[in-house]
């Protein structure tokens, strides 16, 4: 392979990663947006309309809920903090050579406890939340575009 056609490559994969970082930093930010309304729901003592759709679809019942804390710790802020790790991966450490596997496991275990709480909405509380299953969704493809991240520099390794 020629070096200038080299060098292209190599240039197309460098913005071609930049756009999946991103991508994870757009919604990592949204995720630490949306978490930090349901942590002021969490907390809130008035009954609000903010999420109510029908008698199934209610925020107020789901994060108020005694499944909405661990230790004492609301799981907003739980989402939050999580999303804040993915931000600083994607953005202040996204050209070390660790962070794909540090990215994905993150993005891994976010994903597992979101599918947890949502098992949690559908089958225990039987009310769904719309701001968590936005952060649901917000997760899934933080972890998706973390897998291709991965992928892509075991590829440049080899």
């Amino acid at each position: 392979m020629s070096a200038s056609k080299s060098a292209s490559l190599s240039e197309s994969s460098t913005r071609y990663n930049r756009g999946l970082f991103l991508a994870i930093t757009i919604l990592a930010l949204s995720g630490i947006a949306v978490s930090a309304v349901s942590l002021q729901r969490h907390y809130s003592k008035s009954a609000s309309a903010f999420c109510e759709i029908g008698e199934r679809f209610s925020c107020d019942i789901v994060n108020r809920s005694e499944y909405s804390s661990v230790m004492g710790i609301p799981v907003a802020a739980i989402g939050i903090v999580g999303y804040g790790v993915l931000l600083v991966l994607a953005t202040l450490y996204r050209s070390r050579a660790e962070t794909p596997t540090r990215l994905l496991a993150a993005a891994v275990a976010g994903l597992v406890f979101a599918l947890y709480l949502t098992y949690i909405e559908g089958h225990v509380l039987e009310t769904w939340c719309i701001l968590c299953l936005s952060s649901l969704g917000m997760i899934l493809g933080i972890t998706i575009l973390a897998g291709i991240v991965k992928v892509r520099a075991v590829d440049v390794r080899s």
